[in-house]
């Protein structure tokens, strides 16, 4: 398992802070107009197909001058879960990760976006690596069994292959799935990246090559 760390604060207080301003900042270093980055609680609702909007956490519009166009670039979604009740949560997370997704590719080929091209959607998720997210899990199988891959898996285990299928489904352009444990939050390296698929820097780079093709990044 490679541990790295984007920065200290990145699980203490507010579990996804760190990330979320290392992104911004990120987006304004290598050049993104900062008027093109959508922060602000009251700029980051999007039009759903199936609902009349969702509010996601980070949104990138491209600002067309002089004709006044808009062009939907990227939208990203930041999420934690922290222990104990990894059973509850983890279904309805998956849901929830499954339905945004759906909802915004078909409002885009809807028109929802106008002229926009297939923006880029991103999903980054935090789980507490502790002795509870890292027992195995027995399955309900009381007609059919599941998917080997989640045959007693743990809740890391689960999660991990969730974030691979989204990846390898094309139901996002990224995933990055991040561990982190309680004890270590005040570090500088805090948190463990279980996958190179699902890493931070993989992330990071292919949002940039996207970016690439609407700004002159730095």
């Amino acid at each position: 398992m490679k541990d790295q760390g984007f920065r200290s604060e990145a699980t203490g207080g507010k579990h996804m802070d760190g990330f979320f301003l290392l992104i911004r900042d990120l987006l304004v270093d290598i050049g993104v107009p900062e008027d093109d980055i959508c922060t602000q609680k009251r700029s980051l609702d999007l039009p759903g197909y199936f609902r009349a909007e969702k509010q996601w956490d980070l949104i990138i519009i491209k600002h067309l001058i002089p004709d006044g166009k808009k062009e939907l670039v990227a939208v990203l979604e930041l999420k934690s879960q922290k222990g104990p009740s990894f059973g509850n949560n983890i279904n309805n997370r998956t849901e929830e990760v499954l339905g945004s997704a759906y909802d915004l590719w078909t409002a885009y080929r809807e028109g929802a976006f106008k002229t926009s091209p297939s923006p880029w959607l991103g999903y980054m998720l935090l789980l507490e690596d502790c002795e509870r997210s890292r027992k195995g899990v027995r399955n309900n199988e009381p007609h059919f069994e599941v998917f080997p891959e989640f045959k007693d898996a743990s809740y890391i285990e689960r999660y991990h292959q969730t974030c691979l299928k989204l990846v390898r489904e094309r139901v996002y352009s990224e995933v990055c799935y991040l561990l982190a444990k309680e004890e270590d939050k005040m570090r500088p390296r805090n948190y463990a990246e279980p996958d190179e698929i699902l890493s931070g820097y993989r992330f990071l780079r292919s949002l940039c090559s996207h970016l690439n093709n609407f700004y002159e990044i730095a």
